[in-house]
């Protein structure tokens, strides 16, 4: 039996690894997305778009930032679960 913990010290599990097909949903706020930017790339002059794109890295940064957080919540999250589901229980 494979250890988990090994698993992923060795890098046989990727958190971050998107092994999920895309939804209705995310296909379709994707493809508004991808019209936005189109219209965007019309209207904006070469100094706007500049603007926009250094924007847009900018918020991507962020938002992974706020994604990894999120990720240490929600393992934390379920460590406790773990830890009240198989060791508090057994002390009383």
């Amino acid at each position: 039996m494979s250890n988990f913990i090994e698993d992923f010290y060795y890098g046989n599990i990727e958190p971050q690894e998107c092994t999920t097909e895309l939804t209705k949903k995310v296909k379709k706020s994707l493809s508004e997305l991808s019209a936005k930017e189109e219209q965007l790339s019309f209207v904006l002059s070469d100094k706007e778009k500049e603007l926009f794109l250094d924007y847009t890295s900018t918020y991507n940064k962020f938002s992974s930032i706020c994604n990894a957080d999120s990720f240490t919540v929600g393992f934390r999250l379920g460590a406790k679960f773990t830890y009240d589901t198989f060791v508090e229980n057994r002390k009383g």
